[in-house]
């Protein structure tokens, strides 16, 4: 396929697929599980999202949305290719996934189907085989996960059936086999068709064209088509569903087959309504965020925005955040946006094109795409302005945010926000924890294009505001120097973020005050963003509080706070590592104290990009200073040098990584090493690491590399 045959609209229909993913999830998450019966007798039919009746925050961590977003990676990781591999896939997994703690129900072995996975890929057995019937048996790798991931290749292959199908086969194949993997080809295949065609029953026939005709899931398929001409109630085909698919038809805990046959029902019944598919599939009970998620993904690629937007404001709540818990936590806090460029640019690099050009010069917060808000939304509290609404609006050249306030006065202020970090409400998200780094540190430079709206009553003036932790992991608000703005006028802001005390910025955004007695009108945010190398002190703050810790991906067996050092980490068996920073992090200096307690090798980790893939200054037992690269399971030793050390000492450590080049310095010895290969890592974090012992820091400085280094 040549970009030229790319669909015209094809980046907002991936967008409109992601979102229509997150609505699903987050309508059916907070009665997963649940029976028809008991959403019916406790709920009533679900026309909207319920989140509220049930005292959870609607945006949560949650396996399908992690998983979908991340195992989709390795497209960036293992090469942008239709023949990507399940080992490579597996790779991914393997990289991004912190045992316990991110993407994954940790369920147990033979519970859970990807744990069960992810162990047999620990292990070394590679995929397929580790998703295998032949290794795990046939209820295990039948259950529901292998459909629930795979929204994201049917997105990067629009139009292109057969290619979905295969890169979907070869996801599903990590964890699971048989009729999972069918449930998971048929309807990555459905979803890339749906670029190209409304017609539901054309889908699901493109569907079955990709699956053996004599598999469990063609007979489903044929008996509620059969059921859905002879029932114009979906509830009487609920009902038929059950008594011949029904749960306790399947073994395991969640059965592919119960939950696909009430996708297929809800796309037939409401081939063209996303509000009425919503309501069928999660009124109907069982895995509902997952079949919701995998209905709302199908539907918003069929029909676009304008189908979400046919219906209530499902786009409101929402604001097109989302969290994605994996073990690169720079990715953990994103949006619809943010998503839909990177896959979008994925499917059009498959397609033979370059990727996508991001807007604005790449400001991260752009508001380029229909309605999209990236997070942002009014804050609201003492002093806040309750009459402000955000909008995304039409302007010169593209699309902008404007914020609508009205009655505006003295002592008050409109802001709008968006997240940089994990939100206090993490505290009330159940079963899934939320890995994640901050986006944005001191340092770096946050800067916005914004403009006041000709017909403005009023002057007013605009700011960049932090919302930032603080004692207790209550949020504190820090303002950037006020400008003015009259009507019709423009202007920069830029802030290099000051030194926050080893704290956290949970929240970016703007404030508006009015300069006089009263404003009325709007003030338009063409972008934000924020851009260099950080200037970053991490250290244990002297306010009591743990979102500071919770800061670092944590891919240890302990990460404790009890003890004097800032950071100490244990490690049972083989390597653990914890993560700082972002992938936006290329060229910078880390120094920092390290002692170690115990273990065969231990030291500072640069460029990191998961849990198996960065550089490293490791002080090793046989008495060596190495640097290394470590991608997947292949370790490099770039450069080594004598290096006599001992336990329990402290040592003052340096690592910068510039270009090609690796430097270690630790008093007077000084290691470099360049890595011009293809295997090269070229952005990422920092880490502390140890195998199988303890290391401490108790003060780590992260800045640009200086001048003449």
């Amino acid at each position: 396929m040549s970009t030229a045959a790319l669909p015209n609209d094809y980046l907002e229909r991936v967008y409109a697929g992601v979102l229509g993913k997150l609505i699903g999830v987050y309508v059916g998450r907070p009665f997963e599980g649940w029976t028809y019966q008991r959403i019916m007798q406790e709920l009533g039919p679900i026309e909207y999202y319920v989140h509220d009746r049930q005292g959870v925050p609607l945006v949560v961590t949650d396996d399908d949305v992690a998983g979908t977003f991340t195992f989709v990676r390795a497209l960036e990781d293992y090469g942008v290719t239709p023949d990507l591999p399940a080992e490579a896939i597996g790779k991914a997994w393997l990289n991004y996934l912190v045992e316990h703690r991110s993407v994954l129900w940790w369920g147990g072995n033979g519970n859970s189907t990807e744990h069960t996975a992810w162990l047999n890929l620990k292990r070394g057995v590679a995929a397929p085989a580790s998703g295998s019937i032949a290794e795990n048996g046939t209820t295990v790798a039948e259950q529901i996960g292998a459909q629930i991931f795979i929204d994201g290749w049917a997105m990067v292959a629009p139009g292109q059936p057969a290619l979905a199908a295969r890169l979907a086969e070869q996801a599903g194949k990590v964890s699971h086999d048989g009729e999972s993997v069918h449930a998971a080809v048929l309807w990555a295949a459905m979803e890339a068709e749906a670029f190209v065609s409304a017609d539901i029953d054309h889908l699901i026939d493109t569907g079955l064209a990709q699956i053996p005709k004599d598999s469990l899931i063609a007979a489903l398929i044929a008996d509620i088509r059969a059921w859905h001409r002879e029932h114009p109630d979906w509830h009487d085909t609920r009902q038929r569903i059950e008594e011949r698919y029904g749960y306790d038809k399947y073994p395991g805990n969640c059965h592919v087959v119960p939950n696909h046959a009430l996708m297929i029902m809800a796309v037939l019944y409401a081939p063209d309504d996303f509000q009425r598919a919503q309501m069928i599939v999660n009124t109907a009970g069982w895995d509902t965020d997952c079949n919701a998620g995998n209905v709302g993904c199908l539907i918003g690629i069929m029909h676009g925005l304008d189908g979400i937007e046919a219906g209530p404001d499902w786009r409101g709540p929402l604001a097109d955040r989302m969290l994605i818990s994996s073990a690169d936590g720079g990715n953990a806090i994103n949006d619809a946006v943010r998503v839909a460029y990177q896959l979008a640019g994925l499917g059009t690099r498959l397609a033979g094109g370059p990727d996508i050009a991001k807007p604005k010069g790449g400001a991260q917060f752009h508001f380029s795409l229909p309605g999209s808000v990236q997070g942002f939304r009014p804050e609201r509290g003492h002093g806040l302005a309750e009459r402000l609404d955000l909008e995304n609006i039409v302007v010169p050249g593209g699309r902008a945010l404007a914020l609508r306030y009205r009655g505006l006065g003295p002592g008050q202020a409109a802001a709008a926000m968006t997240p940089t970090f994990s939100p206090p409400e993490v505290a009330n998200m159940r079963t899934y924890e939320l890995v994640a780094t901050p986006l944005l540190y001191p340092g770096q430079t946050l800067s916005a294009q914004v403009s006041a709206d000709p017909g403005n009553a009023g002057d007013v003036t605009v700011a960049l505001r932090l919302k930032v932790y603080t004692a207790e992991d209550t949020l504190r608000t820090i303002d950037g120097a006020p400008t003015l703005l009259p009507p019709g006028r423009d202007a920069a802001l830029s802030w290099v973020i000051p030194d926050l005390g080893g704290q956290p910025i949970a929240e970016a955004g703007v404030v508006v005050t009015a300069a006089g007695r009263r404003a009325d009108g709007a003030v338009i945010l063409d972008h934000l963003r924020f851009d260099g190398a950080p200037d970053l002190h991490l250290r244990r703050p002297a306010e009591t509080g743990d979102f500071w810790r919770q800061a670092w991906v944590n891919g240890v067996s302990f990460f404790s706070k009890r003890f004097p050092p800032s950071f100490r980490i244990s490690q049972d068996r083989g390597e653990g590592i914890i993560i700082h920073g972002t992938r936006q992090w290329t060229d910078y200096r880390v120094a920092a104290d390290v002692m170690i307690h115990l273990g065969r090798e231990a030291g500072i980790a640069v460029r990191v990009q998961g849990l198996r893939r960065y550089y490293a200054a490791l002080l090793s037992r046989d008495g060596m200073l190495r640097i290394v690269r470590q991608r997947d399971e292949d370790r490099t030793v770039l450069a080594e040098t004598a290096f006599a050390w001992t336990l329990e000492r402290s040592y003052d450590v340096v690592v910068e990584a510039e270009g090609d080049r690796v430097t270690c310095r630790i008093g007077d010895v000084v290691l470099a090493a360049r890595d011009g290969s293809q295997e090269a890592l070229r952005d990422g974090g920092i880490g502390l690491l140890v195998h199988e012992g303890a290391l401490s820091s108790n003060d780590i400085r992260v800045t640009g590399v200086p001048t003449g280094s």
